[in-house]
């Protein structure tokens, strides 16, 4: 059965598009067919892919604004069992237009009807804050991840995604929307603060298994053009991403 999964946050910087490549990049080397969908304005992940969101003719804006826009008109394949929507750079008008000119939420939703006969995983990267864009995603979705990093601001972000969570199920148009848990980022055993955060989210809210650690090398290596299970299979954050995708592909077993 296909799940997909939204990755939101309302803060910024809290690791989410380079958990969605990484973790992508991870199915997919288990054997998962895997797609990513890229729905913020900023285009990182369709950057990290190695697609110019400048240059991007059919992307999730499509997705999001015309009625029938087909999945495979917008799909790229970079790698082996790994797919993409990009992103471009419409994306930036698109919230605005979604609102004024009253376009239906769902199309994004109906769009990826099709990805369940074609994909194992579907992951959603949506922009930070809550705005049209993510509740498009949410109503997309069957299930939330929020990635937290580990900081005294955690507790905000976490609880905002919760509070959309509960309205999107509640009277938006997915009443079958379910928090998966939050996944703790840019984890540092040595800093007291980051222990007592993550223990703080575990008394107060489901908490993935996979904790992803700091990690040099999941900063660097976007900037070879790689993820970090490329650049540095050996690394911890490498090591981590390969846990979580075994952890994401067990809720499906």
């Amino acid at each position: 059965m296909t799940r997909i999964l939204v990755l939101a946050n309302q803060k910024g910087g809290v690791g989410k598009t380079t958990t969605v490549f990484n973790l992508g990049v991870a199915l997919a080397g288990q054997g998962r067919r895997v797609l990513l969908v890229d729905i913020d304005p900023q285009a990182s992940l369709t950057a990290l892919m190695g697609f110019d969101p400048y240059k991007i003719e059919r992307s999730s804006y499509s997705l999001l604004m015309f009625d029938g826009m087909g999945l495979a008109r917008a799909l790229k394949t970079p790698r082996a069992n790994l797919a993409l929507v990009p992103g471009s750079i419409d994306l930036a008008t698109a919230a605005v237009k979604l609102v004024q000119e009253r376009h239906p939420l769902t199309r994004l939703r109906d769009a990826l009807r099709q990805s369940r006969m074609l994909f194992d995983t579907v992951l959603l990267d949506t922009p930070p804050g809550l705005n049209v864009l993510t509740v498009a995603g949410f109503l997309a979705a069957d299930s939330v991840v929020i990635p937290a990093q580990c900081d005294h601001l955690a507790m905000l972000g976490v609880r905002a995604i919760q509070d959309m969570v509960a309205r999107v199920c509640d009277g938006l148009g997915n009443a079958d929307l379910s928090l998966c848990g939050v996944l703790a980022t840019f984890f540092d055993p040595q800093a007291i603060y980051a222990q007592k955060t993550l223990d703080e989210l575990r008394a107060l809210v489901p908490v993935l298994e996979t904790v992803i650690p700091y990690d040099v090398h999941i900063a660097d290596a976007p900037h070879q053009g790689k993820p970090v299970l490329d650049y540095a299979p050996d690394s911890p954050g490498a090591a981590a991403y390969r846990k979580l995708a075994e952890e994401v592909g067990g809720w499906d077993a």
